[in-house]
């Protein structure tokens, strides 16, 4: 039973396909065999590993569902997948599909662009993300403060930060691949 103030963990809805095995033996659940997919989850970006139901087929890029009720294809999430363990098909596959997702999803990170704060004194949130620079922030800062960014072309228009999709999806690769001290967008 859940008590009333501990949080409720969250959990991915769906995730993108980056590689699969039809006869392959989980990394990450000793003794588990099957077709076992790598996929990366929509929401937290977290690399995972998936046992498929037998005789569903898989394509790359594909969107599976994986939440807990009404799985079609997904028997189950065997567990997180640190990223230089993944096949290198699956590393090859993942900057597009970060992108991808960073496209479909563009009102979460323009939420994201709205709402970020200050971490320490000395640097805002805003600055993990690569091509954010102080006169940038400064920027973002100042519009946002007059009027919300309504997309990514909105942020471009008004501030002149070209290619927002890029540069997100550049700190998210980043994230994925261990390269940051701080996550500011894939849970871990």
């Amino acid at each position: 039973m859940q008590r009333e103030n501990s949080p409720t963990r969250k959990y991915e809805e769906y995730a993108y396909v980056l590689d699969f095995n039809p006869r392959g033996k989980s990394t990450t659940v000793r003794g588990r065999e099957g077709i076992i997919i790598t996929a990366i989850g929509e929401d937290r970006l977290t690399l995972l590993e998936i046992l498929g139901t037998e005789g569903a087929t898989f394509e790359m890029d594909e969107r599976i569902y994986i939440g807990k009720e009404g799985r079609t294809k997904v028997q189950s999430v065997l567990g997180k997948m640190e990223y230089e363990r993944i096949s290198a098909v699956a590393q090859s596959e993942l900057p597009t599909i970060v992108e991808q997702i960073v496209v479909c999803n563009e009102q979460k990170f323009v939420d994201y662009m709205n709402r970020a704060q200050p971490l320490t004194p000395r640097i805002h949130a805003l600055e993990l993300i690569p091509g954010v620079g102080k006169t940038y922030m400064k920027t973002m800062l100042d519009e946002r403060e007059r009027e919300k960014f309504a997309s990514y072309k909105d942020l471009e228009e008004r501030v002149g930060f070209k290619d927002p999709t890029r540069h997100i999806t550049e700190r998210i690769m980043d994230e994925v691949t261990g390269k940051t001290r701080m996550n500011i967008f894939v849970k871990k």
